[in-house]
């Protein structure tokens, strides 16, 4: 029996503000734990048998609609269907394992059921009907666009111009990116923080305004590690040739210039600042796209750029597996399983994600298929009207993905690719026609001006 309202909330009459405190009301009843109201679903009639079968009307092509209903129905009837007992003699077993085999083989060459996530073979970057034409990345530093071949060489030429400006900061941003070894990084961060605190804590002592740079501690922890020369040139030190007591030839040392030492706050905000800094990564590029609804929804045609493997490597591999009937075929352990399907998810290292919305369209954005779905919550997010409305993301098959789950995108097996359904809740929705309320368009306007065909 579903739930009517006998009257309306108080505040559904009032003055324009009342979609402001009914917003408000939205987001404190979703930000703490607690239980809604479900409908019950009702039960049909049954359905009683005409005598006679009741004349055919002419077979038409189904509509946008009806495939999208299908593939979801497909989706379901697949995931009861995996659940189900498979063959228990080793013969259809083993002609079971050689189908799918056959069937994975020519997956790329064969028309799919609509609501699978179909991934051809990687092709390469420029090949039409890419699902995305590659992987790409955004400097932080300069806010360029780069191919993910360009990354490194990119950031560090980005360093590199920063000498001219700002020589302290790109000294530390060079000595936290350029050195890849993070344990040898902190052990010769801390040594130059020690020196640094030495100064600050006794500036009358001249012995530890020197610092020798053929001492082992400063050759194994500091001269190893690319910028720490720059580091301390930028801070005030300077590079002297210094008489040593019993000995022919003078040594080289780094000596505090009389100017820093008369400002000894400058070196404790350098070394702060040398102790809270990470390295310069380039940012994942979401590549964010919005697509008309489409039947091909599902469809996923993506670049070598999503897989660890070649595209050479990624059919070699299907022949061992061909090869591999066997040994496949017999009946192994759950911890077996596992443990080769953890293998398999290593193959990734990014996924392509499309969330079809309430009406049909599409949004599409690139993650690591490490990230957690949080982010992938946050994305969305980012792309609708209303931001403040709760709503819930499902996979395949209707699971839902829950976004304070700290589960991988990989771990949700949501790589190299998937398509997922977007829902609003529906006890808010309901809160919001009680209101009287009109729901804002799903997207942001300046996404749908750019909605795309997807071909």
């Amino acid at each position: 029996m579903r739930l009517q309202r006998t009257e309306r909330p108080p505040w559904a009459s009032e003055a324009p503000s009342a979609r402001e405190e009914f917003k408000a009301d939205i987001k404190f009843k979703s930000a703490g734990p607690g239980q809604k109201l479900t409908e019950s679903v009702g039960e049909k009639a049954p359905k009683q048998k005409s005598s006679q079968p009741a004349p055919r009307p002419p077979r038409q092509g189904p509509t946008n609609e009806a495939q999208m209903a299908a593939a979801a129905a497909l989706a379901r009837l697949e995931q009861k269907q995996s659940r189900a007992w498979g063959p228990t003699s080793q013969d259809s077993i083993r002609n079971q394992v050689r189908k799918e085999l056959q069937a994975e083989a020519t997956v790329s060459g064969s028309p799919e059921a609509p609501g699978t996530n179909v991934v051809s073979e990687p092709r390469e970057e420029g090949s039409a009907h890419l699902a995305v034409p590659g992987v790409y990345f955004t400097c932080p530093l300069t806010g360029a666009t780069l191919r993910k071949d360009q990354r490194d060489a990119r950031i560090k030429e980005a360093i590199l111009s920063h000498f001219s400006t700002d020589p302290v900061a790109a000294s530390i941003m060079k000595i936290h990116t350029f050195n890849k070894d993070r344990d040898r990084v902190k052990l010769g961060v801390d040594t130059i923080a020690k020196y640094l605190d030495n100064i600050h804590l006794h500036p009358e002592e001249e012995k530890y305004r020197k610092i020798k740079l053929q001492n082992k501690v400063f050759q194994e922890r500091i001269n190893c590690l690319e910028g720490t020369h720059e580091f301390f040139e930028a801070i005030g030190f300077q590079k002297v040739l210094l008489p040593i007591q019993d000995q022919e030839d003078p040594e080289e040392f780094y000596v505090l210039s009389e100017t820093t030492l008369a400002q000894p706050q400058s070196l404790e905000r350098h070394k702060e600042q040398l102790l809270a800094a990470e390295p310069v990564r380039a940012k994942l590029d979401r590549q964010r796209r919005v697509f008309q609804p489409s039947p091909l929804a599902s469809q996923f045609e993506l670049p070598g750029d999503f897989f660890n493997l070649t595209a050479e490597e990624i059919k070699r591999e299907q022949r061992l597996r061909s090869d591999a009937v066997e040994r496949l075929s017999v009946l192994r352990t759950k911890a077996m399983r596992e443990k080769e399907e953890q293998r398999g998810l290593r193959k990734y290292t990014y996924t392509l994600l499309r969330v079809r919305l309430p009406d049909g369209c599409l949004l599409q954005g690139t993650f690591y298929a490490r990230e957690r779905l949080g982010a992938v919550y946050g994305f969305v997010r980012e792309a609708l009207q209303s931001d403040w409305l709760p709503f819930e993301l499902l996979a395949s098959g209707g699971q839902k993905l829950l976004e304070d789950e700290n589960l991988a995108l990989n771990e949700c097996g949501l790589v190299p690719s998937a398509l997922l359904t977007f829902s609003w809740d529906m006890a808010v929705l309901e809160d919001i026609k009680a209101a009287g309320v009109e729901p804002d368009a799903i997207l942001k306007p300046e996404l749908l001006s750019a909605i795309e065909k997807l071909s």
